[in-house]
């Protein structure tokens, strides 16, 4: 059987300079190869996959075709004890007891705090008038993150945000270990994030557990065998924790501003579903809940922007997808982005319309993938989903803004997608709901 259409590229890097610097570096080849095409990247031959037959099949054979795989310098920043390197009953063992901090009782126990958040900042943009976003909702995120996940007040003032950002800079980098590289400045920044949290962490295991955030939560977890997390495995699931609650989100969040200040009917709409709801009185779970509008608009957003472009995985047993053969050993990006850009699947792709998620409309299984699928779907989703309902229900109730002129909106892709010129905009208070 004949291997998937494409080039390997150059010896030893094949294609990853090209992969790191072109945005549309899949979109060209798909249209030259097709829905499968084979490249080589972090000196791994990879077969890109997209379309909702790829995702359902590479998504649903963990374990059997497929185990998780990552480039070597997502693997050392993250840790070898983190749950997204954890594969088989190992993974699933794992992934039981850290979703303690994920589950539906804890989310309700976080509301109060995020809303809190969520205004203190609201307040600090209205006094500035006008500001670049992303880094704002940057600190805006890791501030719900170290709150919640961790129960730090303030996290992205803290030497654990300054050193959050350059470990995240560098884990899609080329893993070359030399002065000044991406990589070896992200590598100093994990062991100082080490050394913070497992002070955060010996002074908790001291105090009696409060439930209030996911690192008290763990601590007292127990797995099936009644085994409680080691101070290091403590220390690698915190990381991924606090990357999980923060950069994809940052990413989302900024798209859903983005989107809605170039679709005012959008926001229109949005607006006029808030009115149901007393602007006075905190929010709960029920109502947002009950906004099924602002629900469609965020599935949008994450259909047309997905904070993470694919999912790697390397193939354990030679398989066939789409008449080719793909070999033990090779590694397969199961492609979220450009799933979500078929227009079998979804016309007019690049057209943003929350109409598509309607209760008439609702997409087949696997061709919508923004927190992945199967085994390994994404832990932190009902987070995720509740700090974007959260944050956008306040925001929209009460303010609004404009695009500043003359800036580049176009979007960086790698690590996460985020406007080139930050997203500049002009913001303040509306009288909605006064």
């Amino acid at each position: 059987m004949a291997l998937p259409p494409g080039s390997l590229g150059l010896p030893l890097i094949g294609d990853t300079l090209n992969f790191l610097q072109d945005s549309q570096f899949a979109k060209k080849r798909h249209q030259q190869y097709g829905p499968i095409f084979k490249t080589s990247i972090f000196g791994q031959p990879t077969v890109f996959m997209r379309g909702q037959e790829a995702s359902l099949f590479v998504l649903s054979n963990e374990n059997q075709y497929f185990v998780a795989s990552f480039p070597a310098s997502t693997r050392a920043l993250l840790g070898p004890l983190s749950l997204t390197v954890q594969t088989g009953a190992n993974h699933i063992n794992r992934r039981k007891l850290l979703y303690q901090a994920f589950g539906p009782r804890a989310l309700v126990g976080y509301i109060g705090a995020m809303e809190d958040i969520t205004q203190r900042y609201l307040e600090k943009w209205e006094k500035m008038e006008t500001m670049t976003w992303y880094p704002e909702l940057t600190n805006y995120t890791f501030d719900v993150a170290s709150k919640l996940l961790v129960g730090i007040d303030n996290g992205s003032e803290t030497v654990l945000g300054h050193n959050f950002e350059t470990l995240v800079e560098g884990l899609f980098s080329i893993g070359l270990d030399l002065p000044f590289t991406k990589f070896n400045k992200a590598k100093k920044s994990r062991n100082l994030l080490l050394a913070e949290l497992e002070k955060i962490i010996r002074d908790r295991q001291q105090e009696t557990p409060s439930g209030k955030d996911a690192l008290s939560l763990l601590i007292s977890g127990r797995d099936d065998e009644g085994n409680s997390l080691s101070l290091e495995e403590l220390k690698d699931q915190v990381l991924l924790l606090l990357f999980g609650g923060h950069d994809t989100l940052t990413s989302a969040l900024t798209s859903f501003c983005l989107l809605l200040a170039q679709n005012p009917d959008v926001m229109a709409k949005v607006r006029a579903e808030q009115q149901q709801f007393p602007a006075t009185e905190p929010l709960t779970l029920e109502q947002l809940k009950q906004m099924t509008y602002l629900e469609q608009v965020l599935r949008e957003v994450l259909r047309l922007v997905p904070p993470v472009a694919g999912v790697f995985r390397k193939v354990i047993n030679a398989c066939e997808f789409g008449g080719y053969e793909i070999p033990k050993g090779w590694s397969v990006l199961s492609e979220i982005t450009q799933t979500h850009q078929d227009s079998q699947l979804y016309p007019e792709p690049d057209r943003f319309d929350p109409d598509r998620f309607s209760s008439e409309r609702s997409p087949k299984p696997f061709s919508y993938v923004p927190f992945g699928g199967g085994l390994r779907e994404c832990l932190g989703k009902e987070f995720a989903r509740l700090e974007m309902k959260l944050f956008a229900a306040k925001m929209v109730r009460e303010f609004e803004w404009d695009l500043l002129p003359d800036q580049d909106l176009n979007l960086i892709t790698i690590p996460i997608p985020r406007p080139r010129d930050g997203l500049r905009v002009k913001f303040r208070r509306t009288t909605i709901n006064s």
